[in-house]
């Protein structure tokens, strides 16, 4: 099973809308993965006890996990945070979401910064790696689910554009570059 990914139109209409381009423009797990974004499916009924999901925490050491369901009941000030989350940033560590229940979208800049909207559903585990910019949002269904996993204490410090010092957003950089130049050299 693949995830849905588009180039997103630039388009100010509701935030919680596909926003696909005319025509349409899908993006592969190829580019995702070219950009550092990472993405596994795996079985939302059986999170608790899932042994791929065990296997990719330990692999990349996240110890912390909680639960986080987003909809307007169960969230006060819901349009407020949604905008906040809406705010283009980045985090200083990976942003680890295993979506077990409704769907959202993650938007993420490609190299050329143009927004890449991957559409989450159940079962869909998504790494965005730190120094990437990105927002989120959950779409007209208005409700998600989504376990938050971390390496260590969690910090969810948002760092808003434009953050072009900050030494994750550095890292990234380099990391893409390094990306590109391996790209040239194999061709």
């Amino acid at each position: 099973m693949a995830i849905d990914a588009w180039f997103m139109d630039e388009s100010s209409e509701d935030q919680r809308l596909p926003h696909h381009r005319n025509p349409q423009e899908f993006v592969s797990l190829d580019h995702l993965a070219e950009l550092g974004v990472l993405y596994w499916h795996l079985n939302p009924e059986d999170y608790e006890d899932g042994e791929e999901l065990k296997k990719i925490r330990e692999a990349r050491g996240y110890n912390y996990m909680d639960l986080l369901d987003l909809c307007p009941e169960k969230v006060a000030n819901y349009e407020e945070k949604l905008k906040n989350f809406y705010t283009e940033h980045i985090h200083a560590d990976e942003e680890i979401r295993y979506c077990l229940q409704g769907s959202g979208y993650f938007d993420v800049r490609d190299k050329d910064d143009r927004w890449i909207r991957i559409w989450i559903k159940a079962g869909d585990l998504i790494i965005l790696p730190a120094g990437i910019y990105h927002r989120f949002t959950l779409d007209t269904s208005n409700y998600v689910k989504l376990m938050r996993l971390f390496v260590g204490e969690p910090v969810w410090t948002p760092f808003n554009r434009p953050q072009e010092d900050h030494p994750a957003r550095k890292e990234y950089i380099k990391s893409l570059n390094e990306k590109v130049g391996l790209a040239l050299e194999a061709h």
